[in-house]
This record gives structure tokens, sequence and C-alpha cells, in this order.
């Protein structure tokens, strides 16, 4: 697992900075504090950070074929590399080390852009190709790997994050006011874009090509790898459950490939404990394994956790999370680099740091409930897909007017939204300020440019251009493409990082999921029951307890913490704000809505802690961390 970034001047005769160069890569640190390196030549510069996992002694990057026309800087793993790589030798490849990341030059030496059908794993990385005279950059299928760009008519640069980008110091940074929507409706910020206008995220499964040289065709993406529902009804239940044992078993002993020493992550949920069952069943010794708790009983799956750990005598290890974590909302805001209101990266970074004392490889059971629709909104909206058949214009203007006469303190008041949405799109709607909160949360001004245009629409485009009318694969469709891969996998992937951690996920192996989109929905939701056919498939490794009790999911308990020991915090942060959130918000609404979630029914701690983050975000801007504040308020007043 390393860091990587890069530049290229368009113009032939500006040469590479190495410090500059250095000054990037010198930002990724934590990502590889084993090694560094770089690769100049000319106008073309690569960067790396090396945490050491696969050859320990002999993958330094950036790393060259034999005749060194072909250079990469590689972030990740292709667990099937010695596959691969056996391959290419009958081919005629010779390797000079031990590393996947070698694999993957001869690879494209081999096969060119679609070297990246061969690989099965999680990866970002450029490659240069001296004789093409262009770099390659691919991203995995599921974007468990980052990878961020900026492009101008003078240069790209790339980087493992935003802060590598930043520090070439070349850069427009002004504020993308459609990404700022996006963070407050779904609390990340989704699809290509990121809180700078002139920064972008290569989406999952794609690849980007940059032509130095043409100036007609300079930038390529290419979508190399789709997700596609396509049902066997041909099979039986127990053919399927023979069938994800099988892959799933091949997939997480995959995983364990590794020169350092390697754990998992224990939530006590289904996921999660299939990993540890699978590798118990796999490893010769007792699997390390590393739980986070609440004190408060509603948030704390310990004892599920506890229950594995004992049937598989692993080697447990286990923490309590006090509310004095807000403490780390400067390093959360530094991780990101730009608003993320996911509050479980609070403990996903504490498992993380306790994890990282004992091991450098973590397996994670992240991706089980979008592939096989584990979410609890999943048979929820499917009972209001299937009984609401009003017309679409009947629920706007009855359940609307319903919804707009219900005090934001009531509980129940999302449901009556929901209702009031087309049901075959109400999927997409915001999971932390829908449009008419938005409309009254924001100044009049700024939702004036984005009433049109409302983040909405982006997750929308998911669902109604998925290939299946099935309803269920629709939300699950959206949810991979948006939630799954901009909020869960870059929550673990930003704060594992951050303390040099790799985090693995055998669930997202594409092989396991091309088999998960061939199990038909009735086998994967049945009535209420969720993640049905994995359940079976992994009952005989798991606790009834484990199996049968209610999903929790990895959540802060951020209603009582706001109430009580955050009440002032809260306080003092929003109902007075900065001057530079009060650039955005409406202040007498933000005090109500702390009010309400204060004396009512109905949770509200999404949005309070959406706030807060953006709050210290923009408050990290002052400082010159990111961006110059001139440039937020220039943006705003335009």
């Amino acid at each position: 697992m390393c860091g990587i970034c890069g530049k290229i001047h368009f113009d032939a005769t500006h040469s590479i900075d190495p410090v500059q160069l250095e000054r990037m890569s010198e930002t990724l640190y934590y990502r590889g504090p084993d090694d560094s390196g770089q690769f100049i030549s000319g106008n073309v510069g690569l960067g790396f950070r090396r945490l050491s996992i696969i050859d320990l002694t002999g993958g330094h990057q950036p790393l060259s074929n034999e005749d060194e026309t072909i250079w990469i800087a590689f972030n990740g793993e292709v667990y099937n590399f010695k596959e691969i790589r056996k391959d290419l030798q009958t081919k005629g490849h010779e390797f000079r080390s031990h590393s996947d990341s070698e694999v993957v030059v001869h690879a494209y030496e081999e096969y060119g852009e679609a070297c990246v059908d061969h690989f099965r794993g999680m990866f970002a990385f450029a490659i240069w190709d001296e004789n093409k005279q262009q770099l390659f950059c691919a991203r995995d299928r599921f974007g468990i790997k980052p990878f961020f760009y900026y492009l101008d008519n003078d240069k790209f640069i790339f980087g493992s994050e935003i802060k590598a980008l930043l520090a070439a110091g070349e850069i427009r940074t002004e504020l993308d006011v459609h990404a700022l929507d996006s963070y407050l409706a779904f609390q990340y910020i989704a699809g290509e874009r990121t809180i700078y206008e002139a920064i972008k995220k290569l989406r999952p499964a794609h690849t980007l090509t940059i032509r130095p040289r043409d100036t007609h065709n300079r930038l390529t993406i290419r979508k190399y790898w789709e997700t596609n529902y396509e049902p066997d009804f041909s099979k039986t239940e127990a053919d399927w459950i023979e069938e994800l044992d099988e892959v799933l078993t091949e997939s997480v002993k995959l995983r364990l490939i590794s020169d350092v020493p390697l754990g998992a992550f224990l939530s006590g949920g289904i996921d999660s404990s299939s990993v540890v069952g699978l590798m118990s069943k796999i490893s010769n010794s007792p699997v390390k394994t590393f739980s986070i708790g609440f004190k408060e009983k509603k948030f704390n799956e310990l004892p599920f956790a506890r229950e594995v750990a004992r049937r598989y005598n692993t080697e447990h290890y286990e923490q309590i999370i006090e509310p004095e974590s807000i403490d780390l909302l400067p390093l959360l805001v530094q991780a990101y680099d730009e608003p993320f209101a996911d509050s479980s990266a609070i403990p996903t970074y504490y498992v993380s740091k306790f994890a990282r004392e004992y091991v450098t490889v973590v397996l994670s059971g992240d991706g089980g409930d979008e592939l096989f629709a584990g979410y609890n909104h999943y048979p929820k909206w499917a009972k209001i897909h299937k009984y609401n058949i009003t017309p679409a214009a009947f629920n706007k203007v009855v359940w609307g007017n319903i919804h707009k006469m219900i005090p934001t303190k009531v509980k129940g008041k999302g449901i009556t939204y929901l209702l009031s949405q087309n049901r075959n799109y109400f999927g997409s709607s915001a999971k932390t300020w829908n449009i008419p909160e938005r409309a009254a949360l924001y100044k009049r001004e700024l939702w004036a440019k984005l009433a049109d245009a409302p983040a909405e629409l982006y997750r929308e485009g998911f669902i109604r251009n998925a290939n299946s009318r099935d309803f269920i694969w629709r939300m699950q469709h959206a949810d991979m493409h948006t939630y799954m891969t901009d909020d869960v996998l870059t929550k673990v992937d930003r704060v594992s990082m951050r303390v040099s951690l790799e985090a693995r996920v055998p669930i997202l192996d594409h092989k396991v999921a091309e088999l998960s989109f061939k199990i038909p929905t009735s086998f994967k939701l049945r009535g209420d029951d969720k993640k049905y056919i994995l359940k079976k498939a992994m009952a005989k490794y798991l606790p009834e307890g484990v199996i049968s009790h209610r999903k929790q999911g990895f959540s802060v308990p951020l209603k009582q913490w706001f109430k009580d020991d955050l009440k002032a915090y809260v306080h003092e942060k929003l109902v007075n704000p900065n001057p530079l959130l009060a650039e955005f918000i409406n202040q007498e609404y933000v005090a109500k809505i702390i009010e309400d979630h204060n004396s009512g029914m109905r949770d509200l701690n999404n949005k309070i802690w959406s706030l807060v983050f953006l709050d210290a975000w923009l408050d990290a801007q002052k400082d010159g961390l990111n961006l110059p504040t001139n440039k937020i308020v220039k943006r705003m007043a335009q």
C-alpha cells in the first residue's frame, strides 16, 4: 500500500522540479512511511511513498520494465499477481523483483490498456510510456483506492489525496458549490467532483490517458467494467450457498498473502464476522481481531464480536470510545481534505489506530450490504414502492403538503417526504438535508444557484440508468456507485492509511461481486430478512446470535453526545458561526434545528454533525492549509 503523485508539463521544455515533486510526496508520508522514490524524465515526474507489504526488500518504486521505457507509481494490491506473472514469463517477460507492482508494468507492456481486465484487487496507478509519450492511469473496479487529478492547458497533476495536488502550489482552489450541495445532501461528495472546482476524482472502473503532445485529444477517460444485474433463475438456494462459500473463501485466501503481520476488523455484524470465520478456516494460527465499542448499549456490538472471537479463539482486542472523541475533529479534517460527515469515521479511525499497534494489514467486511441488500432501508423502500400506487402528481401535492405541516422535530417527517417523491426514484433522496431543508438552510443567493440541479440528480441517474427494472437492484446499483465508493470506502481508506494500515476488502473482489449480480433479488431480500443468501452461506461459520441480531451499523451515539457532553460545543460553533460558515447558511434556521434536536422526538444529529464538520473544515482554511479564505467569499459573491 502506498501513496502516489505526479505531474506532467505539456511544454516539453518545462522540466519537473524535483523539490516540488518531493513536497507533493511528503504530504503522503503516512501512506508510505517505509520508502520513497522519484522518476523524472524532462517534463514528466512520478512520486512515491511506500508501505512495505509484499517483497519487503525488492518493491522500490517508481519501477520500470527491462529497457526503462515504461515506469509505474502503483498504490494497492493485485492479489492474483503470481498467476499473471507465470503467464507473462511464458511470454518472455523477465522480472527483477517479486512485487505485484512489477507484474502490473509487464502486464501493461503485454496487454496495453486492457491490462486492467486481468487484475484482481484494489489499485490506483499511473504508468508513463516513453515510446507512446502517454501517461496511463487506472482505478480499481469499486474505487477502493483513490485517485485525484487536476488538468489545465499547461499541466496535469495527480495524487492519492487532494493535499498532494495542493502541495504543487499551482492549482485553482475555487470552491465548487455543487460539491458543497452534494456534501450537505448525502454527508459526502459524490461522483467525480471534489470541494475544489478544478480537482476531480477518477471514477471507479475507469482508466485515464494523458497525451501531452496531442493538443486535440489530450485526455481520454474510459470505463472498463460494469455492474449489471443478470439473474440466473435456474439455480437453487443450495447452489447459491455452495458457490458463495467457494468464491468468498477464495477471495479471503487471496487476501491473506502478506509479508507483514495481518488481522481483521470485527464489528460483530454478519460481514466482518464472516470474513473472520473464513480467515480462521484458512489460517494455521489464531487470527488477530480488533473491535470498538461504546458505553451506550444501543450502539455497542462488542458482545457479538466476542461471540465470534470465542468461537474461533482469535487473539482479540477491544477498545471503548468516549464522547471526548470530538477532539479528533481537526485530524479528520486533515485526513479527508474536504467536508466528510460520516461520523463513523471516528470509530473507524480508532479501530485502525488500535489495530496498527499489532498488525500492518487488516481485512474488513465492507461491501456486503451493497452486494447482498443488507441495509435497513431496502425493505422499507420496497414496501413504499409496492403499496404506494397513487399517481406521482397526487403524492407530490398531498404528501408534500402533509410533510410541510409536520414540525421538524416530529418523528416520522422523513417518511412523509419519501412518500411525496416519485416512487421510482425516491431512493435518490438526500440522506442528511433534503431539498426543502437545504432551501431553508442555504443563504438565498446560494440556493438560487443550486435549485435547478440539486445533488439528488446524480444519484437518481444511477437508479434511472440501471440495466434492470428490479427495484431493489436499482437501489443497490445506486448505492454501489455513490454511497459505497464515496462514503464507505473513502472513510476506511483515509483513516486507515492515516495510521499506515492497509485495509483489504474481500467481499468486494470483483469475482464475488459478479456472482452476486447473478443471484436473484428474492434470494437477497426475503420479506424483511436482509442478506438472506449470504446468511445461509455463512451460517456454518457464525454463531446464531450474530446471524439473527438486528443490524446496528458502525454508527456513533451522536444524539446523546450532542445533547449532553457536546451540547456546549455545538452551541458555540453553530449558533454563532464563524464568518465563513455564515456565508453559506441561514443562522436562524440552524439555531432552530439545534433546538428541535434537543427538545423533540426526532434525531437530527447527522444534520448537526454535517455543519460541525463543515465549520471545522472552513475554519482550517483560514490558516492557509488548503485554500485561501478570500476565494471562498469571492466565489459566493459571484
